[in-house]
Order: C-alpha cells, then sequence, then structure tokens
C-alpha cells in the first residue's frame, strides 16, 4: 500500500492471509517460526545471550562484527515473500509514525491500529501479542513488530514498533523473542 511515504507497506503480516490475522512470528534475524522461542533455541545464540555469533557490536555480547541491519538472508519478509519485500528499518517504521494518523480500532473483531498515511490510504496492525517459550503472551491488546535494525543499546536486542492501545511506542526486544514482521517495498 503506497501511504505516501519513502517505502511501500504490505497489507497484511508474514504468514497471515487477510490484514486482521496475526501471521507467523520470529526471532530476529530468523525465517522460519518455530514452537519454542529462548535463547537456547535463537540461531545466533553461542551458549548465552552475551555469546552472540552474528550482528553484534560489542564484545561484551560475542563475536563482534558491526552489523547493525539484517542481511537479506536473515530477513523475514524476504526469506518468506521474496522479490524485493524486506522488513523495515527502524527509520521506516518512525517516518510511519510521524506522517501517519494512528487509529486502535477493530477490524473483524480483531484489536489493533488502522496506520493513515498523508494521501489518505491506510493500513492495519493487528495487536498480535508476542511469544516467548511456547506461549503467546498479550494477544489482543499490545502489537511487537520487528524492525531489520539492532538496537543501540545492547546487541541481544533488536528495535521494535510497540503499541497498545493508549500510544504507539518504540521499544527494544530480546532478539530471541517471537515477534510479528509488517514487510515494505522499496
Amino acid at each position: 500500500v503506497d501511504l505516501g511515504l519513502s517505502v511501500k507497506w504490505a497489507t497484511c503480516n508474514v504468514g497471515a492471509n487477510s490484514p486482521d490475522e496475526y501471521g507467523d512470528y520470529f526471532a530476529w534475524g530468523e525465517t522460519q517460526p518455530k514452537d519454542y522461542y529462548y535463547w537456547s533455541t535463537y540461531k545466533w545464540y553461542n551458549g548465552s545471550y552475551n555469546n552472540l555469533t552474528k550482528y553484534c557490536k560489542d564484545s561484551d555480547y560475542g563475536t563482534v562484527d558491526n552489523k547493525t541491519v539484517l542481511d537479506l538472508a536473515d530477513d523475514a519478509a524476504h526469506a518468506n515473500w521474496g522479490g524485493a519485500w524486506r522488513m523495515p528499518t527502524l527509520e521506516e517504521q518512525r517516518e510511519l509514525l510521524d506522517n501517519c494518523t494512528c487509529t486502535w480500532t477493530k477490524v473483524n473483531g480483531v484489536n489493533g491500529y488502522t496506520v493513515t498515511g498523508p494521501n489518505g490510504n491506510s493500513i492495519f496492525l493487528p495487536a498480535a501479542g508476542y511469544r516467548v517459550t511456547s506461549g503467546l503472551y498479550n494477544a489482543g491488546s499490545n502489537g511487537y513488530y520487528w524492525s531489520s535494525s539492532l538496537s543501540t543499546d545492547g546487541s541481544n536486542y533488536a528495535c521494535i514498533l510497540y503499541f497498545d492501545s493508549s500510544g504507539v511506542y518504540w521499544y527494544d526486544s530480546g532478539r530471541d523473542g517471537g515477534n510479528s514482521v509488517r514487510p515494505v517495498l522499496p
């Protein structure tokens, strides 16, 4: 959907068939959903959250490679949808919120935000919750959407768009947890 921004936003999450479906959940830098989300099952983990093997800019967290944005091979949107689809950067998520109107609403009984661009077009982001271990938490009340950007606060975190009924925020989330992915096109 062209919202009048620098990228076009997909109408639904990876793994969903319609805007009101939650879709799949992904750990940051992984391209497939799984049954158990924790450091012990995380792809870029080697024994603990502070022994990361990729996407690390601080030796306190593992092997330093100074990568701060996901490679396309590790991007869940690109791996699942192909073509030019990819996960948004933190800057593209910020552009979405800085230039659009966000309204908490229900679509087909599903809570979330309708995000309306400056050109009047809109997308719906369902409050799909998040996954840790084998559980699903806060579905229907909160949304957690990965960016492709590593956190500036620590290499064991990545940046997300987080929301609940009171507003939309920036947040850092542990890379091992399962969050939603909403793709973009350049």
